[in-house]
């Protein structure tokens, strides 16, 4: 499947104190998530993208206690009600000669169109399994001073695609609707 120029349909930014917050933020966003959404997650070690993910499986209400898949590389987590799977893939360790294939062999389009698939280092490795994804950027804060305990995220959504135009990440993020 060819990459083709897609158009960034939305973008927000969120501000995320705590690990707390950074859980109940992937909680709410589940609520707008459906079958067949891709999610690339990107920011450094220990940015919060493993939190992040544990928040949407709480909000899809899927079977598993979702932690890091490092060392298996992807771990499906089904739904104990009647909404998607969570596919969780860490794509830290592909990057050999042939991402593309490294990809390929992880056979993640496969469940793509009934799962809700979150990739975490997934940046310039998954982009061709789907045209429409939700980029998600976790990074630090600006001026933050880390030895004094400083946590505070900046969280970027940037809907890529047809299937996130009609999204308002704001008014679905908001603690009054979900």
């Amino acid at each position: 499947m060819g990459q083709e120029t897609v158009e960034t349909v939305r973008t927000e930014q969120i501000e995320v104190p705590t690990g707390e917050a950074m859980r109940e933020l992937g909680r709410r966003l589940a609520a707008v998530l459906r079958g067949g959404d891709l999610l690339v997650l990107s920011g450094g070690l220990g940015a919060g993208k493993t939190t992040f993910t544990q928040g949407l499986g709480v909000g899809l209400g899927v079977r598993g206690a979702v932690t890091s898949p490092t060392f298996v590389i992807a771990r499906v987590h089904p739904s104990l009600a009647d909404g998607p799977a969570l596919v969780h893939v860490d794509a830290y360790r592909l990057g050999g000669a042939d991402v593309a294939a490294e990809v390929d062999d992880l056979d993640l389009d496969a469940s793509l169109d009934e799962s809700v698939t979150v990739v975490e280092w997934g940046e310039g490795k998954v982009e061709d399994l789907s045209e429409e994804r939700l980029q998600i950027l976790i990074a630090r804060a600006e001026g933050q001073d880390v030895a004094e305990g400083d946590d505070v995220r900046v969280v970027t959504l940037q809907g890529i695609g047809e299937r996130w135009a009609g999204v308002d990440f704001g008014a679905a993020l908001a603690e009054d609707n979900v």
